[in-house]
């Protein structure tokens, strides 16, 4: 099972190796995170700031609306497919 880390110790992970002058992995070594972890939690912190680590099962703002507007375009492509068959069920019908 992965371990889960909050927001807070991200951010602290990515501050104490940015301020320690220590090698990457062995500031993951003494904190017990995966290798890479803390360059991926700095690349995020990075690109998104605050908005970054919004937490477990939850999507930032840019995320969310990309997952919404998917459903809606599925929806509207449901739509289309069955408004074309509409179509075709009454031009043949009336032939």
């Amino acid at each position: 099972m992965r371990k889960q880390y909050d927001k807070e110790f991200k951010i602290n992970a990515v501050r104490l190796y940015e301020e320690s002058g220590k090698l990457l992995r062995e500031v993951e070594q003494e904190l017990g995170v995966g290798t890479g972890c803390i360059s991926h939690w700095r690349k995020e912190l990075q690109d998104q700031g605050e908005l970054s680590f919004p937490g477990n099962g939850k999507l930032n703002e840019k995320d969310a609306e990309m997952a919404r507007l998917k459903r809606e375009l599925e929806i509207v492509k449901q739509e289309r497919d069955i408004l074309k068959k509409a179509v075709g069920i009454f031009s043949n019908h009336s032939k």
